[in-house]
């Protein structure tokens, strides 16, 4: 028991600084995606040589790719900086920039994050220096050591097997043909949306941004079509109210879906949590099934988002855009359809008395023209 204890908290403390590293990294990525994705479409490209004539959006191009090419440092230094503090940031530094140049990639700096961190907590727990020397060990010492053995550790142990590791899964992706392309897809839809944000969702997130990282965007597309489902479904679901005559939704979940589906279009899921926790069970099942239907068709179709978040916002960067949104309203659907039928039908009044105050809420005279 206790044994099982341990290994949870061990589990939830590496995960922990796993998610500190990646809110570190989303606004990064998402900014260099939204650069690129936007000089791309416009006519950029990659600047080459200072003395050769370049625009505006050739600059924004080359802006996108430099940040996207530094996600392994990103992620490497978040994780290293989570775990040993200041000290950690250079180790951490340095295996993002050693990962991209044997080609380990994004993994390579996820994994080396925890190495230099780690090998740095234990340099400070076993190196003594005199008093005197205090003051040069977090700022001197401990990085300068653990550079040093991080950096030989990346070489000549674990950058290899891990740029092995990398090659082989862009190859098995890029091998998919169309059945594993949906099954695959499938799998990422349902992985990215039933704990809605959770833990599973960032372990998937991880893993897509070293697929993204090598310029295969289209499973990113997938992760974040699913975390959209939820809250475009429960808005389609209360419209089927009047028709079948069968009402869902309590006052208070009508006023949740009121800022739920504003922020479902923002790729926010969490709107929908007290909907979700009032029946988790049909909202689990219901979420799997549509955002795996709607992951499965996005990945046949070959959208694709470098951008790996934004929501809507995000598909003036994606490739097939409407077929991504395609997949969105089916996925959605889907979840509406079973949400419907597998939820129990509210007390009939208090929805009445609801619906009568909405329509007061929605009163034309209301709006002026400033």
């Amino acid at each position: 028991m206790s044994e099982n204890k341990q290994k949870g908290s061990l589990f939830n403390i590496l995960k922990q600084h796993a998610l500190t590293a990646i809110a570190y990294l989303i606004p990064i990525v998402v900014g260099g995606g939204f650069l690129l994705a936007i000089g791309n479409l416009t006519g950029g490209s990659e600047i080459e040589n200072l003395t050769d004539q370049y625009n505006f959006f050739d600059v924004m191009t080359t802006m996108g790719g430099l940040i996207l090419g530094m996600l392994p440092v990103v992620i490497g230094t978040g994780i290293s900086f989570s775990i040993a503090d200041k000290p950690g940031i250079a180790p951490g530094f340095l295996v993002g920039l050693i990962s991209i140049n044997i080609d380990a990639g994004f993994i390579g700096g996820f994994i080396g994050g925890y190495i230099a961190g780690y090998l740095t907590l234990l340099l400070k727990k076993y190196i003594k220096v005199p008093q005197w020397a205090e003051g040069l060990k977090p700022m001197l010492i401990l990085p300068l050591l653990s550079s040093l053995i991080v950096g030989f550790i990346m070489y000549y142990i674990l950058g290899v097997p891990i740029a092995a590791l990398i090659s082989i899964l862009n190859n098995f992706l890029l091998s998919l043909d169309t059945s594993q392309k949906l099954t695959f897809g499938l799998i990422i839809g349902v992985l990215s949306a039933i704990d809605y944000g959770g833990p599973i969702n960032k372990v998937v997130f991880a893993f897509l941004l070293s697929f993204q990282s090598e310029g295969i965007n289209e499973p990113m597309a997938v992760l974040m079509l699913a975390s959209m489902v939820t809250p475009f479904g429960m808005a389609f679901a209360y419209f089927y109210q009047k028709f079948f005559n069968k009402n869902i939704y309590t006052r208070m979940e009508v006023e949740t879906l009121k800022t739920a589906f504003p922020m479902g279009v923002c790729m926010i899921t969490e709107g929908c949590f007290p909907i979700i926790f009032n029946d988790l069970w049909r909202s689990i099942l219901s979420t799997g099934i549509g955002a795996g239907i709607g992951g499965a068709l996005s990945m046949y179709w070959g959208a694709g988002s470098p951008v790996p978040h934004g929501g809507l916002f995000a598909m003036v960067t994606m490739t097939r855009p409407m077929y991504w949104f395609l997949g969105l309203i089916i996925g959605s659907l889907v979840f509406s359809i079973l949400f419907f039928v597998l939820k129990r039908p509210v007390d009939v009044d208090e929805v009445k008395e609801l619906q009568i105050e909405d329509e007061k809420d929605v009163d034309l005279s209301d709006f002026k023209m400033s």
